[in-house]
């Protein structure tokens, strides 16, 4: 989507700071013993509360309002009965639509008592988030993003999960542009224009680089004791950088 109007910022806005909240709101819930599908019945009664609908269950029948991945599981995990334990890695991807307008945010948690290696990696992950951010300009190359993220993992010794890209948001839940790697793809050959509305969600892994579909025709995964992590925002791109969407209300927990 590309941004016609005052009335189009203000609506992803709305719907930006919905997500951003209820992620928020979803990861401090968090505890040792409770189901996934009780995480996901929280972030469901907030969305609910606001006017907003899961943007999973609406575009694609997905079997849960929001996406919940623990450990081994990348993306896309449908919410259940598998409990939470001490010393997990729970990724929370919520997207949602309100008015017309979708947007869409994740991020991953470490739950007590955290591991140093792991602590590292979620850290390393929001990183690899903001040096992705910093390539996002009107007119600049779209690969930009990609070349940033994927200098930080080499340097720091990590993977990107090369089958799960960004996208364009908006009108939809994913629409063009498609598949905007958060890794280097020199024959990509495109630019960010005034107004264009996407996501970068780089998976910075501890050796991975291919999740597999898992029998539930859902969620992707990766090998045992491989970890992963995703952090999300959803933003426009503007002549003075990238104006991001998806923080939350309280900026000081962002």
């Amino acid at each position: 989507m590309t941004i016609d109007g005052d009335d189009d910022l203000e609506g992803l806005k709305a719907i930006g700071t919905i997500v951003a909240d209820v992620l928020q709101a979803m990861g401090r819930a968090i505890e040792p013993g409770m189901t996934t599908r009780e995480l996901d019945e929280l972030g469901r009664a907030m969305l609910a509360r606001e006017g907003a609908q899961s943007a999973p269950e609406l575009c694609y029948a997905f079997p849960g309002a929001t996406c919940i991945s623990i450990n081994e599981e990348v993306a896309h995990g449908i919410p259940g009965d598998r409990q939470v334990q001490a010393g997990d890695l729970v990724n929370i991807d919520v997207s949602a639509e309100k008015d017309g307008y979708f947007s869409d945010t994740g991020a991953s948690f470490a739950v007590p008592p955290v591991h140093a290696r792991t602590e590292r990696l979620c850290q390393d992950g929001r990183k690899a988030l903001a040096q992705g951010i910093r390539a996002v300009r009107a007119g600049a190359p779209l690969k930009g993003i990609g070349q940033n993220i994927e200098r930080f993992a080499i340097k720091r010794g990590y993977s990107l999960i090369r089958n799960l890209a960004s996208h364009g948001v908006g009108r939809s839940l994913h629409e063009e542009p498609e598949m905007i790697p958060t890794w280097n793809d020199p024959r990509d050959h495109r630019r960010l224009h005034e107004g264009l509305v996407f996501t970068i969600e780089p998976f910075l892994s501890t050796g991975a680089d291919f999740a597999h579909e898992s029998d539930d025709g859902w969620t992707l995964l990766t090998r045992s004791g491989i970890l992963t992590v995703q952090y999300e925002h959803t933003m426009v791109a503007t002549n003075r950088g990238a104006m991001v969407l998806t923080r939350p209300t309280n900026l000081e927990s962002a």
